[in-house]
This record gives structure tokens, C-alpha cells and sequence, in this order.
């Protein structure tokens, strides 16, 4: 029975579909002005922890993650690059998407664009008008009024008597402390990039952007919605009144939210010069397959310190789970106790710890390498490090490797230890390590 912590409620609830066996999910996705940092992927492996484990139950889901591809930073960004609005955002999403693949991340079933759906969002306003909900000012922008929506703040947990009447706030990020009427549509000049609406030329807010897509593809109403932490308030919370107060239903069954990536114990900020991308992980010789495997030692509502001792020890940790594996037997019939316990892990809000130490007690059982490999495989299902590559897969040794090692050996023996360290130090060069054992040197592949 899947258990997940619930923001609407503050609690952990055993999740309930709309519909027996069939999910609809939606992720807040990337606004593509730049490289997408570590903290934005720590939300995109948790999205995938969560889809992966649904589908690993056996339940039918349709997942949605947005493209937020109009936006005041893109069109920034556009303006500094002397570029187009869709030439900044079609080479920042084929970045994202080129690191969601080396992070094994699965691919979603819809991944709208805002501007695809400008028409439906003008549409979605001036229903909200219509009922009451929103009003137009004097120079076109439309403004959401939360004094009209009884239920604001259930899930962030601001207080509307916070509100000072007729106030109004036209940028979609703001904090706690802007409990104002926030806007549907902001009205530009006619040189700005924007497009025709009832109220003049303008753009939509970023807020209405999602509540429009989610709910053309998943419906009015449906299960997961998911998201980092920073999005609580105002992003979900403004979703929540929109959708509400245009259809009357309940918005979303479920709110999801992953916590932050501090670095070296402080928040990532440009400002600090402490913001990573994956490039800068690649880099360094770390692969995204290990800050995969990082992120998933921590639970997704703690935050994760980010350091690189942690993230060398993870690639270690991969190195060494790949090498282990390579002796194995092609799967036959797994453990099946090890595999309840797995799964009762990922059944208790998505223990991805506890999921790990499971696996690992696996890798050190003495059951037969053929049961080991099959139930490994099933929890790689959930865990995506891609260890089916590397099952029963033993190393080719290249003869000039082999006469590499002859030739240590030799040196060994004649105790000529500054030769063997020159001739190791060749062969880790040439992409291969040497462990020395009892029985001999074992070639593994180098981790550099």
C-alpha cells in the first residue's frame, strides 16, 4: 500500500487514484533561459522516483511536465544573446532534455509549451472574470482576487487578513510577505513581446500558464501534482485558486514537493557562485548516473548538502556496484524477501535510503548470483542506474593490457615496485585499474 506525504494535508496518506489503477501526474517544469542547475534535477529524479514506483505497482499513468517557455527571464536572456525568443528556449530545452537522458530520467507522456496554449489561458481568464474571480485594470492586465476565494493559503499556510485591499502584484516569483492579487495577465507595450487578448496586448502570468495546461491534459481534477519546495507559494497556491474557483472541483488530490540542495550547508544562490549544472559534475569526471545515486541516499522532504566528497563517494559506490555485478549469472528467479522489503521501502513515502540499503544487503547475500541479478534488476526498475548493462558483462581485456600486466607481475617478483607503480600507472591510462588479490592482479574498468 503506497503511502505519500501529502502538502494539502500535512500529512502521510495512502494514495487513492481517481481511478482504479490509472494516475494522472503533473510536473512543473523547466523554464529554459539557461543550463538547468542540480537543484532543478533533484526535483526531475524525484518526479522520476515517484512515476517509476507507480509504474513498478502496476498502475496506467499519464505523466505531464510542462515547458514554461515565455517568461520576463527568457526574454531577458533573448535580448543579451541579440536571439529570438524560441531560438533561447529550443536550445535550453534540448540541454534539458539531453541531461534528463544521462540522468535516466523516463520520458513523460505530454510536454506542453506555454506558448501552444496562449488561446485556452485567454479563454481560462475570461471565464475567471466572468465569475467574479478576476478583475481588468486600467492598463490591461488582469489581476486574480484572493478576497473572492475563501479557501487561499490552505496549502502554504499564508493568512489572506495579510491582504491589503486593492493591492496588486504583477511578478509571478515573490515571497510570504507579498500576500497580494496576482496577475493572469500582464499588459505590455506594443514594441514588448506579447500577443493580442479582450485587454490588449500582453502575456500570461506564470501561474495560469500551469493551471491551463495540467488540467487540458489530466482533466479538472487529478491525482499528483508535482514540484520543488519553492514552489508551495506562490506558484501551487495560486494554481489551486484559479482552477478551484473556475471549475468549482477539487484542483488536485495529492501536492508533492521535493526539498533543496544546500551546498556546502548554504542555499544556492549565483550570488555565492555555489550553483552546479551537470556540465560542471561532468566536468569534474563525476557522471550524472552517480548524482542520480546521490540524490536518492537522501529523503526527498530533507534537504540534501551537496558537497563533492559525497558526490565522489556516490560514483564510487556505482563503480563499485558495477563491478560487482560483472561476475554474476544472467537473472532466473529472484529473492523474493528481499524484494517485499524493497518495495515496503518505497511504499513508506518513497524511502530511497532504506531502498538502497535493501539493495545493497542484496549484493552482499549469499544467494546465487543468477537470484541476485533478477531481483536486482526488478529494483533497478525504481532505482534507473542502468545496472542491466553491466550484468554478467565480463571485462575484455585488450592483449596489450594482458602483456601490461605480465609485465608487472614480472616486476613484482623481482621486487622492482617503482617499475610496477609506472607500469599501473600505464595501464590506468589506458582505462583499466589493477586490485591486487591473493589469487593474482583483477582487471576492473578505470572510474576516470
Amino acid at each position: 500500500m503506497l503511502k505519500l506525504y501529502n502538502s494539502l494535508t500535512k500529512k502521510v496518506e495512502e494514495f487513492k487514484p481517481l481511478e482504479d489503477k490509472k494516475v494522472g501526474m503533473y510536473t512543473c517544469g523547466p523554464t529554459p533561459y539557461n543550463y538547468q542547475h542540480i537543484g532543478n534535477f533533484r526535483t526531475m529524479i524525484f518526479s522520476d522516483i515517484v512515476l517509476r514506483t507507480l509504474l513498478f505497482q502496476g498502475y496506467q499513468v499519464k505523466s505531464v511536465r510542462n515547458i514554461t517557455d515565455v517568461e520576463d527571464k527568457i526574454i531577458k536572456k533573448a535580448k543579451e544573446e541579440n536571439q529570438s525568443i524560441e531560438e533561447v528556449t529550443t536550445k535550453y530545452t534540448n540541454i534539458f532534455f539531453d541531461d534528463l537522458n544521462k540522468l535516466n530520467i523516463l520520458s513523460v507522456d505530454v510536454s506542453p509549451k506555454a506558448t501552444e496554449h496562449i488561446g485556452k489561458m485567454i479563454k481560462y481568464i475570461e471565464e475567471l472574470i466572468e465569475k467574479g474571480f478576476a478583475y481588468v485594470e486600467k492598463d490591461g492586465s488582469v489581476y486574480f482576487d484572493i478576497s473572492k476565494f475563501p479557501e487561499y493559503g490552505k496549502l502554504s499556510g499564508v493568512e489572506k487578513r495579510e491582504l491589503k485591499s486593492g493591492t496588486r502584484i504583477l511578478s509571478d516569483e515573490y515571497s510570504k510577505e507579498d500576500i497580494q492579487d496576482f496577475a493572469l495577465w500582464k499588459a505590455v507595450e506594443p514594441q514588448d513581446v506579447g500577443w493580442d487578448s479582450p485587454w490588449g496586448k500582453g502575456r500570461p502570468g506564470w501561474h495560469i500558464e500551469c493551471s491551463v495546461m495540467s488540467q487540458e491534459y489530466l482533466g479538472d481534477t487529478f491525482d499528483l501534482h508535482l514540484g520543488g519546495i519553492d514552489l508551495i507559494f506562490p506558484h501551487h497556491e495560486n494554481e489551486i485558486a484559479q482552477a478551484k474557483a473556475k471549475t468549482g472541483k477539487p484542483f488536485v488530490n495529492m501536492f508533492l514537493h521535493g526539498e533543496f540542495i544546500l551546498v556546502d550547508g548554504k542555499k544556492m544562490a549565483k550570488s555565492l557562485g555555489n550553483t552546479y549544472t551537470l556540465k560542471d559534475l561532468e566536468e569534474k569526471g563525476i557522471e550524472p548516473l552517480a548524482f542520480r545515486y546521490l540524490i536518492m541516499t537522501t529523503h526527498y522532504r530533507d534537504k540534501l548538502n551537496f558537497i563533492w566528497e559525497s558526490l565522489e563517494a556516490s560514483q564510487n559506490a556505482l563503480n563499485n556496484l558495477r563491478e560487482l555485478v560483472r561476475e554474476w549469472e544472467e537473472p532466473k528467479i529472484g529473492c523474493a524477501e528481499l524484494e517485499k522489503q524493497f518495495e515496503e521501502a518505497l511504499e513508506n513515502d518513497l524511502n530511497t535510503p532504506q531502498g538502497l540499503a535493501v539493495m545493497w544487503e542484496l549484493i552482499k547475500s549469499d544467494y546465487p548470483t543468477s537470484a541476485k541479478s533478477a531481483s536486482l534488476l526488478k529494483m533497478d526498475k525504481v532505482l534507473g542506474l542502468n545496472l542491466e548493462e553491466y550484468i554478467d558483462k565480463k571485462i575484455q581485456v585488450p592483449s596489450e593490457i594482458k602483456n601490461l600486466i605480465a609485465q608487472r607481475e614480472e616486476a613484482r617478483k623481482m621486487r622492482d615496485f617503482k617499475k610496477s607503480d609506472e607500469i599501473r600507472e600505464k595501464i590506468k591510462k589506458l582505462g583499466f585499474e589493477l586490485e591486487d588479490t591473493l589469487h593474482g592482479s583483477k582487471v576492473k574498468l578505470s572510474s576516470k
